[in-house]
C-alpha cells in the first residue's frame, strides 16, 4: 500500500480555525488526521505541504519510521509547527492501518482498559467576566450532563494581578462552588500567565475553593519555574500543553512537583509520542489528561488514547460547545453520561469518524478567527472581530 495524495481542509469555526488532512491511497483506503494549532493554520498547512515530498509513495502502515523520516530529514528542526505537520500525517496513518485491519487505533494500542473516561468542559463560557454570567454558563454546562469545567477567570492579568482582579476571580470561583452541584469538579486554566510567586499567592488565595487543578500556572520560557509552584501550590498542578518533544516530559517527570502530564498529540508529532509520555508518566506514578482545544477528529484522537492508557486521568471536551454546524462536520461524536459525566468512545476501524466534505467546505478558513488570552474580552471567544 502506497500514499498517492495528501488533501487539506481549512474550517473556520467560529474562534478559531481547524486544519484536517486526508491521505489516499492506492489501495482506495483513506486516512483522516487533524493539524490545528491556534493562529498558524495556514502556515500549518504549508508546513504539511513542505514534508509532503517525504510522504507520497511511502506505505502509510510504516508509521514510526514514516514519522521519523518527516522528523529527521529537515536538517533544522521546526519545532511546533513541524511536529503539528507531522502529527496530522501519523494520526491518518493509524487511520488507515485501522481501517485496513477493520479494528479502531485503541485495539492496535493494546486493547481498551475501560469503557468510558470522565469528560470536563471547555469552550463553555462565552460571556461578560462576572460571576452571575460564568454561573449562568456553567449551569448550561451542568444541563448537559457534565461533571467538570474548565474556566481562567483571571482576564487580561499578566505576570502579576491586583487584589481587585484577584478578588474578581475569587468571586466568580465561589459562585460556581456555591452554587452547582457539590461534587463539581472545578479547574483552571492560568494559560500562562503570573511569575513563579504570584503563581504561588494566587494559589494559596482560590485553595479554600476546592479547586481540581492549577493549570500552566507560569511563563512558558523557562520550564523550571512549573516544578517549585508544583511543590508549593496548594491546588494540584497540570501542565505540558505546549511541550513538542517527549524529552521535555522527561524533565517534567524527573525534576518533579508535578504529577499530571498534559501531552498535546498534535503537538508531540501525535499518537506514537503521546504514548511515550503516557508510558513516561506511568513510570514516575503520574497521570496523562491530555490538552485538546482543536477540532473533533483531535478529541478522537485523544479518545482512541483513553480507551488504552491505563494512567489516563480525564479529557478536555470542546465539541459540545461549538458552534451547531460542526455537528455535522464528522460522522462520530462522543455522548456524554450524565449520570457520571463519562464520554463514550469510538469503537468503529481506524479513528472512528469520517470528515464530511460538504460541511468543511461551506465554512473556510476565517482570518478573524483566533484566541488571544490577553485581548480585553477574550472570555466571549468572539475572534477578532465582534459579530452579530
Amino acid at each position: 500500500m502506497k500514499i498517492t495524495e495528501i488533501e487539506t481542509f481549512l474550517v473556520g469555526a467560529g474562534w478559531k480555525n481547524w486544519l484536517f488532512v486526508r491521505l489516499h491511497t492506492d489501495a482506495g483506503i483513506t486516512g483522516l488526521g487533524e493539524g490545528t494549532l491556534n493562529g498558524f493554520i495556514r502556515t500549518t498547512e504549508a508546513a504539511v505541504r513542505e514534508l509532503e515530498h517525504l510522504v507520497i509513495g511511502e506505505d502509510p502502515r510504516r508509521i514510526t519510521a514514516l514519522a521519523k523520516k518527516m522528523l529527521d530529514s529537515v536538517s533544522l528542526d521546526g519545532g511546533h509547527i513541524h511536529r503539528t505537520a507531522i502529527a496530522a500525517v501519523e494520526v491518518a496513518c493509524w487511520d488507515i492501518l485501522g481501517k485496513s485491519l477493520g479494528v479502531p487505533i485503541h485495539q492496535l494500542l493494546g486493547g481498551r482498559v475501560r469503557d468510558s473516561v470522565l469528560g470536563y468542559a471547555n469552550g463553555w463560557y462565552r460571556t461578560e467576566r462576572s460571576p452571575e454570567a460564568f454561573l449562568k454558563a456553567a449551569e448550561g454546562v451542568i444541563a448537559k450532563g457534565f461533571h467538570a469545567m474548565k474556566l481562567d477567570p483571571f482576564g487580561t492579568a499578566q505576570g502579576f494581578i491586583s487584589e481587585a482582579e484577584l478578588d474578581l476571580s475569587y468571586e466568580i470561583l465561589k459562585a460556581l462552588r456555591d452554587n452547582l452541584p457539590a461534587d463539581t469538579r472545578i479547574l483552571i486554566d492560568v494559560h500562562a500567565r503570573f511569575t513563579e510567586i504570584e503563581a504561588i499567592r494566587a494559589a494559596h488565595r482560590l485553595a479554600p475553593l476546592g479547586l481540581y487543578w492549577w493549570e500552566e500556572p507560569t511563563s512558558r520560557d523557562r520550564q523550571e519555574t512549573v516544578h517549585s509552584v508544583g511543590r508549593a501550590s496548594p491546588i494540584p498542578v497540570a501542565t505540558g500543553e505546549m511541550y513538542d518533544t517527549v524529552g521535555q516530559f522527561y524533565t517534567l517527570a524527573e525534576r518533579g512537583g508535578v504529577n499530571i502530564f498534559q501531552p498535546e498529540p498534535m503537538s508531540l508529532g501525535g499518537i506514537g509520542n503521546t504514548m511515550a509520555v503516557a508510558n513516561l508518566a506511568l513510570a514516575h506514578g503520574s497521570y496523562i489528561a491530555p490538552h485538546q482545544s482543536g477540532g473533533p477528529v483531535a478529541t478522537a484522537v485523544c479518545l482512541q488514547l483513553a480507551a488504552c492508557v491505563p494512567n489516563f486521568l480525564i479529557q478536555e471536551h470542546f465539541d459540545a460547545f461549538n458552534e451547531p454546524w460542526t455537528q455535522e462536520l464528522v460522522t462520530w461524536h462522543p455522548v456524554i453520561d450524565p449520570e457520571t459525566g463519562h464520554l463514550s468512545l469510538p469503537d468503529a476501524p481506524g479513528l472512528g469518524l469520517e470528515l464530511n466534505d460538504a460541511v468543511a467546505l461551506a465554512h473556510p478558513y476565517d482570518p478573524a478567527a483566533y484566541l488571544n488570552v490577553h485581548a480585553e474580552g477574550w472570555e466571549k471567544r468572539l475572534g477578532s472581530r465582534k459579530r452579530g
